[in-house]
This record gives structure tokens, sequence and C-alpha cells, in this order.
């Protein structure tokens, strides 16, 4: 049988035996030693200097109450008790040089005495098996009859048995809760974007850090900020309000107003002080959507409140603080813009803890049919009529809408527009084939006279980035696109630079046609082979 040990600090208020009434009072390290049921072999009784005289005082107490138990005195002497790094150093210093031995001892730890920080620490300590036993918790008695001892009740916590097990489920089960919470209002059934709400869902919760949303506009990065604030509203991290600003829309002097606000008289027909967006946020979030559009002043601003909580409205001498937690959206690359020097790159640091990519809704296909239901209960609570598609109409529609076809260069704004012409115009609430096939030819109009969905893009997009093609102006795209079509019907760069400059190079008495295919292609971070590969 094992010789049960109990490692306990001395408590200098409880423990108090100078008194000569201390037998008629609640002692924990003495009543420690006279728990019916579990006997003690050896106590572990550390202390200080100073309480050297108590500790003898207890030491003579348990002989006379438990005499067969052994009592070792450890001397540890703290500046500070309350003192977190102190303690838990101390503790854990005392528990590597103990000689355990799990197999011929059982080790009980009592966190009834000593302060609230010791508590805390025996606990980690305990759960992270430095130390190899359990937990100990001592209660004096409640109702005490004459005759009876003051030992008082005992509770033995074992942190690897399930009652540790049921806390672990129970966290686990609310993480999925939240995780649920936060994908409530996002229909996917993409493996790919599943796992990138659940690591935004994780961050969301354990960071106030801000969050950059990437991807092509429409991929719905506006409706997962909302999510997100409401997340962090139901976790009570935020009381505040979600404040959301299209960065694309301030223009010049009333950029700054907007963003930060200003007093009275700031500038002509200021007549009036205004908060400004950022001060409206406090104690919510903030969402910066095309933050790459803001110009450098307002950038430099931005910085200094993300990172300080404080700025200057527009013409005050005294700081605002605002705290609020900030998400950002672009659809633009803010790598290539920091090397183009059109977005700083310190702020763009400060972006760049947590970013995520939304994926376009042509990368996830599979979405569009749960969407589909989605669109038409939003089009029910908004215009308050029950729409729904015929089987013929919705396979209709779902084979085009996945099918190659379909473009959706607006992404989900492409769909929801789609989804609220067929409801409009379904006959008796009940989208048709013809209603689908009218709507099928529109959308496939309105992509084909759009700029953006020319067969230029299609050649662009097999070789770059959504984001890289969205910022590209019309002439560079056109031309671009021309390029890459003629790298591919050609082995070489040389072959390739010959024929685009055919006309050119005859003028000059000599020419490296590849060189100069090779600067313009790098233009646009791209390399010949590249071409050629895709």
């Amino acid at each position: 049988m094992k010789r049960r040990v109990a490692i306990s600090m001395l408590g200098t208020t409880l423990d108090m035996g100078r008194r000569e009434d201390r037998w008629n009072r609640w002692r924990p390290n003495v009543g420690l030693c006279q728990q019916r049921g579990v006997f003690i072999d050896r106590l572990e009784l550390i202390h200080d200097n100073r309480s050297e005289w108590l500790a003898k005082v207890i030491i003579s107490d348990i002989e006379i109450v438990s005499p067969a138990t052994e009592v070792r005195q450890h001397i540890i002497n703290l500046r500070d008790p309350w003192d977190f790094s102190e303690v838990y150093t101390s503790l854990r210093d005392f528990a590597r040089h103990y000689n355990f031995d799990p197999d011929a001892e059982d080790y009980l730890v009592n966190i009834t005495t000593g302060t609230h920080v010791a508590q805390i620490c025996w606990f980690l300590l305990t759960e992270a098996r430095f130390i190899p036993g359990r937990l100990l918790q001592l209660s004096p008695p409640r109702d005490r009859e004459p005759g009876q001892d003051f030992a008082g009740t005992h509770t033995i916590i074992d942190l690897d048995l399930s009652r540790y097990d049921e806390i672990a489920t129970r966290f686990a089960s609310e993480r999925d809760d939240a995780t649920s919470f936060l994908k409530s209002g996002i229909s996917t059934r993409n493996a790919g974007f599943n796992r990138l709400i659940d690591e935004i869902e994780r961050v969301a919760i354990r960071s106030k850090a801000p969050v950059l949303l990437t991807g092509p506009t429409g991929a719905g990065k506006s409706q997962l900020a909302k999510r997100i604030y409401e997340l962090k509203k139901a976790q009570r991290q935020v009381v505040g309000p979600f404040v959301e600003v299209n960065c694309a829309t301030l223009r010049g002097d009333q950029a700054m107003s907007a963003l930060f606000g200003h007093v009275k008289g700031a500038f002509t027909g200021s007549a009036g002080e205004r908060a400004g967006l950022l001060r409206s946020a406090d104690k919510g979030v903030l969402f910066l959507d095309e933050i790459g559009e803001l110009g450098a002043d307002e950038q430099a601003m931005c910085l200094r409140a993300i990172e300080e909580k404080r700025f200057l409205p527009v013409g005050a001498d005294k700081e605002i603080v605002a705290d609020f937690q900030l998400l950002a959206g672009t659809n633009r690359d803010l790598r290539e813009a920091v090397r183009e020097g059109r977005f700083r790159e310190d702020l763009f640091a400060r972006l760049n803890l947590w970013t995520f990519k939304l994926p376009a809704l042509r990368e996830r296909r599979e979405d569009i049919e749960p969407n589909l239901d989605f669109e038409l209960r939003r089009f029910l609570e908004r215009e308050g009529q029950n729409v729904t598609f015929n089987k013929e109409a919705r396979e209709r529609y779902l084979a085009f809408a996945t099918g190659p076809e379909a473009l959706w260069n607006a992404n989900f704004r492409d769909l929801s527009a789609s989804v609220t012409r067929m409801a409009t115009l379904a006959p008796q609430g009940r989208i048709t084939v013809e209603v689908t096939n009218d709507e099928i030819r529109r959308l496939k109009d309105s992509w084909s006279n759009s700029p953006s969905s020319t067969m230029h893009e299609n050649v662009l997009r097999e070789i770059m980035s959504d984001e890289s093609v969205a910022r590209l102006d019309l002439f560079d795209a056109l031309q671009l696109a021309a390029v890459l079509r003629t790298c591919r019907d050609h082995v070489t760069a040389s072959a390739a630079g010959r024929a685009l400059f055919a006309n050119s190079r005859l003028e000059k008495k000599s020419s490296n046609d590849a060189d100069r295919l090779t600067k313009y292609l790098a233009r646009f971070s791209l390399k010949f082979e590249d071409i050629r590969r895709a």
C-alpha cells in the first residue's frame, strides 16, 4: 500500500495557534491530519523563517492528534507572496528538487492555505505534472456538536479524471457553438472555406489584433466582418457598435473629417462638431473596407489610431481616445501597393498579422446551391414573398451556374441580383424554366458586355490571381492579355519577343527582344517560364 504524502503551506492566519483556545478553532494543517479515511503518513510543511515559531506549535499539535504522521519542514522565503512570477518560480523549484516517488507514494497538494496566487501556482504545477499528485481542498466544520473535533471536511480533485474531462468537453462544445455561430450566416460546402472560417473563429475569440480580409469584390468580406462582430459581441469581447467604412468613397479634405472628426470652425463650412467614424466605433468594431484606397495622410493617422488608440480630430488641439477592434478589407494586393509606394509599409505590417483571403465564387461553385436557398430566404424577409424553384428550373439554373460559362465577375453580388430578378419575375411565386432561361441569357449578355469579363480576362486569370487582375487598368489588361497569348504560342522568350516587336526592331541596329519582353512581364511580376507552364 502506498504511503500518503501531503504538501501544504503554513497558514499564518488560519493556523495561528498561540492563543490558549486554539483547540476550539479550526486550523487547516492540524485538521489535515485528522481527516477520516485519509491518513497522512508524511506532511511536507512549507513556511518562511518568520513563521518558525508557528510551525513548531503546529508540529507539536499534530503529534498529539496523529502521532504516526511525520512532519518535514521546508523554508521558502517570499519577498512578495502576491507576486505571481516569484511565487510560481519558488514553488516550481521546490517541485523540481523534491524526490517524488509516485510508485511508492500518493501525493496530495493542499490548496486551502497560502495566498490566491500560491493556490493558482499549485494548480498549474499539478496540472502540468510537475507535481505527480492530486489537489486537496479542506473546509471547516459547519455544525460542530459538543465533543466533536475541528477536523472539518475535505475534497480531493484529480485533474486527470472525468471531472477534468467534463470541463474539456464543455469547452469544446462551447467552441463548436461559436463556430456554428460564425458559420450560421455563411452557406458553404467548400472544405477549404470551412477551414478558413474555423481559423477566423479561433482568431476572433482569442485575439484583439487587427484582421485583414482580402479577396475580390463581392466575395463576402463585409458580411463576414459583420459576423465576426456579432461573434465578438456574443463572447462579450465588445459592447460598442459595428461601424463600417467604405474607404473608396472617402476623398479629399472630407476623408480626414469623416474618419477622425473635426471641431467647430476647423474649416470653411464646419458649423458644428463632428465625432468621426473612429470615435463612433469606441468599445466596438471598426471595419475599414477597401482600406487600400486611403490616402497617405489618412494611412498615417490610422496607423497611430490602431497602435495607440488615440488620434487628433481635424482642427483640434486635444487628442481623442477610442478603443476599437479593427477589421480591414481590400480587393487589392497590398504587398504590391507597398512596393509601388501607394501604401505604407508600417501600416501593412500592422494589418498583416492575421490575413485571410476569401475565395471568389467561381472557386466555390459547390456553394452556389446552398446560397440559392439563402438568397430566397432573404427575398422573403425583404419583400414578404415566399418564392421557390420548380425542380426542372432549379436543375437548369444550377447546371449553368456551376458550369464554365458562368463567370460570376461580381461574385455573390451577381448571384444575389440574379436570384432577386428571378424571384421578382416568378409567376405565382414559382421560378419556372422559362424564367430561368431568361435569366441565364441576361447574365451572359451582362458578362459579355462588361470590359472586365471579355476574352482577355479569361487569359489573364489563367496566369494571375483574381486580385492582380482586378487591379489592372483596362488598357494594361488588354495589352497584357495579347502578350500572354503570344508567349503561349512560342517556345522561347526570344521567339515571342521577335513576334511582339517585329516592326520596331527593324528600326534598330541591334535589339534584344527577349530582354524587352522579360522586363515588360516583370512589371506584372510575371516570368515567361511560368506562362509557358500555365
